[in-house]
């Protein structure tokens, strides 16, 4: 294990730090040229990832339905160690009750003056998102004591998917949440102790938003990127908009990962840099040797993908690779 200084600032990114200190709060630097060296495709079996880079290090954290999370965590992009678990439902006293088969989705974490926070989704509806706390990147991580935010009671809205992101130019942290059972969209600026809430921000949801929402700022822009479509079926893909604030108003920008022949589904993504050469990825899960519409039945894969932009800042429609990455 690293020390604990080791393991601190890297998700939270300034445009001074070096390029390997980039990920969790969303922003992605800016990166030269070169491949972007280590993986292949699939990189394993799992959904939802959320990754974050410390250093040198990728870690990994994605969805489970054991009632349990873990993270996977490599310094090669190929070879991957799983720790954990970092965080039980049956150590967190609100998830269990009176509620059985509750699954662990979409996990997010951020790091704040040496803290970590990992926040979580509960389902099925009604949903709720929790958060919990943690000295470092692998945890344990020791819930707040209550549910951050609900559905309960609640039409049009999902609490699922959440994505908490550090405004550079503002300091101020904003949970994204949202999706599926009315594809709402919802933002909150959280208190500086990032497991309450300041107040709700009203925001406008952009067009082809289903769920799994991400933000990252790049050079100046402000890009929310989220799942369109059945998690279950080739309808699923990747959308993003862009806005001058992390809070809208939003312009579509289209579709950017979506079906090909044989893999189906992609969809809940993160976006991240990767320490070894710079370059900017996304990953995201899939469903691999598939055909026709679903739904399929196979396990969900992770995937990384290479991340490309134009000269006026907008992401180029990106491919799926395989084990050779072609």
């Amino acid at each position: 294990m690293k020390s604990k200084a080791a393991l601190l600032s890297a998700c939270v990114f300034s445009v001074a730090l070096p390029l390997f200190l980039a990920s969790c709060a969303g922003q992605v630097a800016a990166a030269g040229g070169g491949g972007a060296a280590g993986f292949s495709n699939p990189v394993m079996v799992g959904a939802d990832p959320h990754v974050c880079v410390v250093g040198k290090d990728v870690w990994l954290y994605s969805t489970n339905g054991s009632g349990q999370f873990y993270v996977f965590v490599s310094n090669d992009l190929r070879k991957w160690e799983r720790r954990g678990p970092v965080l039980r439902f049956k150590d967190v006293a609100w998830v269990e009750e009176g509620r059985k088969n509750r699954g662990a989705w979409a996990p997010g974490v951020i790091e704040r003056g040496g803290r970590w926070y990992f926040y979580y989704s509960v389902g099925p509806k009604p949903s709720r998102i929790g958060v919990a706390v943690g000295d470092g990147p692998a945890g344990p991580f020791r819930d707040s004591g209550r549910p951050l935010l609900s559905d309960e009671g609640k039409r049009g809205f999902e609490a699922i998917d959440p994505m908490v992101f550090a405004d550079p130019k503002t300091g101020k942290h904003y949970l994204y949440a949202g999706g599926s059972a009315g594809s709402k969209l919802r933002i909150f600026e959280l208190n500086d102790d990032l497991v309450s809430f300041a107040r709700e921000i009203k925001t406008k949801t952009p067009p082809k938003f289903t769920e799994g929402a991400f933000m990252h700022f790049r050079k100046g822009i402000y890009y929310l990127s989220y799942s369109h479509g059945s998690y279950k079926t080739s309808s699923y893909s990747v959308h993003y908009a862009t806005s001058e604030t992390p809070v809208g108003p939003w312009t579509y920008r289209g579709e950017i990962l979506a079906s090909d022949a044989t893999r189906k589904g992609p969809g809940h993504h993160s976006f991240f840099t990767s320490p070894l050469d710079g370059a900017e990825l996304i990953a995201y899960h899939r469903y691999e040797n598939q055909t026709g519409d679903g739904p399929y039945k196979v396990p969900r894969q992770i995937a990384f993908e290479r991340i490309r932009y134009t000269d006026d800042g907008l992401i180029e429609p990106i491919f799926m690779t395989g084990a050779g990455r072609e």
